[in-house]
């Protein structure tokens, strides 16, 4: 069963290039389908360029989907990252 976390970004520059390059490389090591969610856009949570590619600015809520066999791990890795590099509070 998918996992999912939502998330309000609080960095006043947004998701930009260098926190998300370090939540995607996080997310190489495992399994898991994970799927990042901004508005009606949907995008592949380990392709940088996807991530990039939605333009995610101050305030905005997220949501990530974790589909697989180590998606516990995952939803820890990455609210771990999240919380480590200030961009954002877990709802």
């Amino acid at each position: 069963m998918a996992k999912k976390v939502n998330i309000e970004i609080t960095n006043p520059v947004g998701l930009y290039a260098s926190p998300a390059t370090e939540l995607v490389d996080a997310l190489k090591l495992y399994k898991s389908h994970v799927t990042l969610n901004y508005g009606d856009k949907s995008v592949n949570m380990k392709s940088l360029m996807g991530v990039l590619s939605l333009g995610i600015p101050h305030k905005a809520q997220i949501e990530i989907v974790v589909d697989g066999e180590d998606e516990e791990a995952v939803i820890e890795i990455l609210t771990e990252k999240i919380k480590s590099l200030e961009i954002g509070t877990i709802q």
